[in-house]
């Protein structure tokens, strides 16, 4: 098959590799036939890992490296010392357009690092963020950024803005996405500087449906569909999701199996109860694309499973087929060049 979607898969990356890495490429062979994945890791590993696993193998194959990035690795150091590991290859793989898009639950650092050296970042484009799906009442928002840069630019922040808006609009399928800029209150005149600043220059951006600040509480009732932060405080709101819905999910499970009258209720209720916890399992939303690079990038939990290493692969097929880093091209692009093709 000509079309398919190639994705190099950091095999070694994580908590849970490469056993729960392989499942969850074996996984989204089985949901779709558009794509090719290419395991990239230590093949004994690997083919320990796909032993007794029914897959296609014209679909997915291995991509030989000795060596692997660790999590308590200093990103850069380790990129340029590690070159035969599983993340300098794949993300090379990207580069040399011999895979669509690189998937890793690795080192985020060396994610991001990696994919700013090794992938490089479209031209115009100041810092490349982290962009994670959260849940919402109304569906799902994009936080951005939520790990790569901790002090950015007002300008950076406009230019988060626009590259959600289009994932938002592309890959979500909201037209015309809500932007909102996270502050200690509703009311304009808040917060210190930068965040004022950014806020004049999102005012006056005409590619953007930008309405505003944005307070914490108002996220998961959808008061937004693209969330612009800086990094710090976009990873403790992703954090605080996150272990919120965590602990909620414990209690009401413990509440549920307290009594025999509760087990009887729980037994009625857990279809829906079911169906309405699901939304805020992050395994279903994929990983965060980093978004602004010439080639996709996604990084997932450092301890990701099967499911979410496989609806993050799922999630590179539509970014391709939406060709989204080129609308971000174009959008990027300065408008003297724009002038020049008229």
């Amino acid at each position: 098959m000509e079309n398919r979607i190639r994705i190099s898969l950091d095999a070694m990356g994580g908590d849970n590799a490469p056993e729960e890495i392989v499942n969850g490429a074996i996984n989204a062979l089985n949901l779709r036939n558009d794509i090719e994945v290419i395991l990239v890791g230590c093949e004994d590993k690997i083919r320990a890992s796909l032993k007794a696993k029914s897959y296609d193998n014209n679909r997915i194959s291995i991509r030989n490296t000795t060596e692997v990035i660790e999590t308590s690795e200093h990103p850069v150091k380790a990129l340029r010392t590690k070159k035969d590991s599983s993340m300098v290859v794949g993300l090379k793989m990207v580069r040399e357009k011999e895979a669509d898009a690189f998937v890793s639950a690795g080192n985020s650092g060396a994610v991001l690092a990696g994919g700013m050296l090794l992938v490089g970042r479209v031209k115009g484009v100041e810092r490349p963020p982290f962009a994670p799906l959260i849940p919402t009442e109304k569906g799902v928002s994009i936080l951005l950024d939520c790990g790569a840069n901790l002090d950015p630019k007002p300008i950076s922040m406009v230019q988060f803005a626009q590259m959600g808006s289009v994932y938002m609009e592309k890959v979500v399928g909201i037209p015309n996405p809500r932007v909102a800029i996270v502050n200690v209150g509703a009311e304009e005149e808040k917060g210190n500087k930068k965040i004022q600043d950014a806020i004049e220059l999102l005012k006056q951006c005409d590619n953007i449906n930008f309405i505003g600040n944005i307070e914490s509480r108002e996220i998961l009732k959808g008061g937004a569909d693209v969330i612009v932060t800086d990094a710090f405080t976009g990873n403790v709101i992703l954090k605080l999701i996150e272990g919120v819905a965590s602990t909620l999910m414990s209690e009401i499970k413990k509440g549920l199996m307290s009594t025999l009258r509760s087990k009887i209720g729980a037994l009625l209720i857990k279809p829906a109860l079911k169906k309405t916890l699901v939304k805020f399992d992050a395994t279903e939303y994929g990983g965060a694309p980093v978004l602004g690079l010439k080639g996709l990038v996604v990084k997932t939990h450092g301890n990701a499973t099967r499911k979410e290493i496989s609806n993050a692969i799922l999630q590179c097929v539509t970014f391709q087929e939406q060709r989204i880093t080129e609308i971000i091209e174009d959008m990027m692009r300065p408008a003297e060049e724009v002038k020049s093709d008229e």
